[in-house]
């Protein structure tokens, strides 16, 4: 490559360096909103503060809710087929089928063996024991951690949080990082709803201490004060426990405001088989009363006055409209596949993040004023040319970050540093193997370009070692592990461009352009 191909190379490096840190460093000055800002370097949780969350997803109950739809379904299925039996219950992760006395049923042929059950062929008396699959439980807990990613995934887009990180951790757990955020109630309020929207039926004519215990199901109606945040009225619905639609059928919701009552409430629509079944509930059931239940608590529970052909229902009550935004939000996100438990909760304050961010810029300030003032002294101008290539070096790193939109967090702004130490490296490494061929030989030209020619192995096989460890750090690492692995695998590679690129050039346009170059010291 000839000097002036090269020039031209690090030029538009350069340029573009300089093109894509720009956002950053106007994002981050005095008086500008970073969240205003694209294409920037985003700080994390450590340097900007923020929320940290670790969730434990309740699989287990992921599990007996699958059971109990199963259950539903087989009970449905006996009742087409016109089979006689007693009840189908529930029992943990079990079904249980009491039949009628002297009744049998090849129940192998179902179609839920395929799915979900394995049929225990034990039989005591009337009764068929059905058990879930240890397969099928196995893929329904997998599946509840990847659903439950998602949906608090979409919940969090609502809340306008630049670079949240949501990880799963173990198993069942699900580590949430919000930096920036400001509004730790909101968060809470949107995150930790389950949100299992089902329907109902009332039996208006039996009360909570006169109901039937096997087949219905007490729940209540609450109203608070929205001043005080007291609970006014605690009112009971005895509802039977078969659920007739869930909220997986939801297409979509809204908030819309009542004309009557200037009221907010929230708007829903069925695909379209949530729509047929809707309409098909409605037009059996008209005359009852159906309760709409969130969350184990019943929000309205309406008379059915004629069939609701479509599509549509509504969530009321006494919500205000950022209640009734934020209900719209879990609603649109989807339900959670089990219930979730904060097990850890952290705040990290602005000003914490503020005193990182400090201390880490002057942590890497004076560790670069020391470096480059100890390679200029040590090595005069080989040393500036080394020092220039190690601030175009910090610049290429923050410039890719910012192009990316990666997050910096302090053990990146760590692994900068490293970077530094790596990249001067690289240098002492090419002046050393000069300075020994300086000894060898008379010819300086010569000597610089066997002195790079040599350094490129060694500096080729180190940088190489290396970024395979950043790789692998950055593949299956996970918070600020991964995010010193970014900075570090950015970093190396820059190190190697500057080093080989940049201070080659400059070796080559001050000293082996010149023909008649007799003396050089390093």
């Amino acid at each position: 490559m000839n000097l002036k191909v090269k020039g031209t190379l690090i030029l538009f490096v350069l340029v573009a360096a300089l093109y894509y840190m720009y956002p950053t460093w106007k994002a981050y000055r005095g008086g500008v909103d970073p969240q205003s800002i694209s294409d920037k370097v985003n700080l994390g949780l450590d340097l900007q503060g923020g929320m940290y969350l670790d969730i434990e997803v309740q699989t287990e109950a992921a599990v007996k809710e699958i059971v109990r739809r199963t259950r539903d379904n087989l009970e449905d299925l006996l009742i087409d087929e016109q089979v006689d039996f007693i009840e189908v219950r529930q029992q943990q992760d079990s079904v249980i089928v009491e039949m009628e006395p002297g009744r049998r049923v090849k129940l192998e042929e179902s179609p839920f063996d395929r799915i979900l059950i394995q049929f225990d062929p034990r039989e005591e008396g009337d009764l068929i024991y059905l058990k879930i699959k240890a397969e099928e439980a196995e893929r329904i807990r997998k599946n509840s951690i990847t659903q439950a990613l998602e949906v608090l995934r979409n919940r969090i887009d609502a809340l306008g949080v630049s670079e949240p990180s949501l990880q799963q951790q173990g198993e069942n757990s699900i580590v949430i990082q919000l930096p920036g955020l400001t509004d730790r109630e909101r968060a809470l309020q949107l995150i930790g709803p389950q949100a299992v929207l089902e329907f109902n039926l009332v039996n208006t004519n039996a009360t909570e201490n006169t109901y039937n215990r096997l087949t219905e199901t007490v729940k209540y109606q609450e109203s608070w004060d929205k001043i005080s945040n007291k609970l006014i009225s605690r009112r009971p619905h005895v509802l039977g426990k078969k659920v007739l639609l869930t909220g997986e059928f939801i297409r979509d919701a809204s908030v819309r405001i009542d004309t009557q009552t200037n009221q907010p409430y929230v708007s829903l629509s069925f695909d379209s088989e949530g729509a047929e079944r809707f309409a098909k509930i409605t037009q059996r059931y008209r005359g009852r009363n159906l309760a709409i239940v969130l969350d184990d608590k019943v929000q309205s529970a309406p008379v059915i006055r004629e069939a609701i052909t479509g599509g549509e229902a509504s969530i009321s009550g006494q919500f205000t409209m950022e209640e009734a935004k934020d209900l719209e939000i879990v609603l649109r996100s989807g339900a959670l596949p089990a219930p979730i438990e904060i097990r850890e909760e952290r705040t990290v304050g602005a000003s914490l993040g503020e005193d990182s961010v400090r201390q880490g810029l002057m942590s890497l300030l004076l560790g670069g004023v020391l470096v480059l003032l100890f390679m200029m002294a040590y090595y005069r101008l080989a040393g500036v040319f080394a020092s220039v290539a190690l601030v175009f070096n910090v610049v290429l790193i923050i410039s890719v970050l910012g192009a990316f939109g990666a997050t910096l967090t302090l053990p990146g702004m760590a692994g900068i540093v490293l970077i530094i130490g790596m990249s001067v490296d690289a240098n002492v490494l090419i002046f050393q193997r000069i300075r020994e061929e300086l000894r060898r030989t008379s010819h300086p030209r010569g000597a610089i370009k066997e002195g790079f020619d040599r350094a490129f192995r060694t500096i080729f096989d180190a940088n190489v070692t290396t970024l395979f460890a950043a790789l692998a750090l950055l593949m299956f690492g996970t918070g600020p592990i991964k995010g010193f692995a970014v900075t570090l695998t950015i970093g190396i590679i820059a190190s190697m461009f500057t080093a080989i690129v940049v201070t080659r050039f400059f070796f080559d346009w001050i000293y082996l352009r010149r023909q008649n170059l007799k003396t050089f010291r390093i």
